[in-house]
């Protein structure tokens, strides 16, 4: 993997909030792509989406919120049904005992009601604090950590706020660089741009409106 030189680094840590600010410009209505209506339903959607499209997600979530509306139906459900609508998204086998064994769970320790703090999401099998972090921010409207997906980590790669590769590591870099009340915002923006601009393998840099700010660019794009 290439890599930003010191001096580029730098400046572009030094650049974060004035990029901040024309992300949220280009993407003023920045949220998660996928389609949820409670928070359970969010939840099981992010674990549905584990190397998996949130395109993908939406098509199986209907026939599964439908047959399943709450917790209880899904703490009581057939896992071989479960797995049969959720095939698609690919590991359903290890996605239906999370799903199931979550939802037993809030029902067993949480009465029923999704829990709201990190600590306790991440005791529900198959929530790490990427999931959790998806329902706290886009339910909750708390910011405990930041969202670090395979777009996040590129990209913060790219723009210079990160030299890490691994996501624990990355989230830790960008919540030193950023201010709390930035945190659940920032990964749907970078999400944002990832999909439309900063793709991978190769970005999309002659369209993008970060092309004179992106330390990417400059040093490795534009002298190839």
């Amino acid at each position: 993997m290439e890599k930003l030189s010191k001096k580029a680094l730098k400046k572009a840590q030094s650049d974060h909030d004035f990029i901040y600010k024309k992300l949220k410009t280009q993407y003023p209505n920045s949220i998660t792509a996928l389609n949820w209506e409670n928070p359970l339903q969010l939840l099981i959607a992010t674990i549905l989406s584990a190397q998996c499209t949130d395109a993908r997600v939406n098509m199986v979530t209907p026939e599964l919120f439908n047959k399943y509306p709450t917790a209880n139906d899904l703490a009581e459900a057939n896992p071989e049904k479960v797995q049969k609508i959720i095939r698609s998204t690919g590991f359903y086998k290890s996605k239906t005992r999370s799903i199931i064994g979550a939802c037993k769970k809030i029902i067993e320790e949480f009465n029923g009601k999704m829990p709201d703090n990190i600590n306790c999401l991440i005791k529900l099998p198959g929530v790490a604090r990427k999931t959790a972090n998806v329902v706290l921010w886009n339910v909750y409207g708390k910011n405990e950590g930041i969202v670090v997906d395979t777009h996040v980590k590129r990209v913060a790669y790219r723009l210079g706020w990160t030299t890490q590769r691994q996501p624990e590591k990355v989230e830790k870099d960008l919540m030193k660089i950023f201010k709390k009340s930035q945190w659940g915002p920032l990964s749907h923006l970078l999400i944002d741009l990832g999909r439309e601009y900063c793709k991978a393998p190769m970005p999309k840099c002659e369209g993008c409106f970060l092309k004179a700010e992106c330390p990417w660019y400059a040093e490795i794009i534009s002298k190839k």
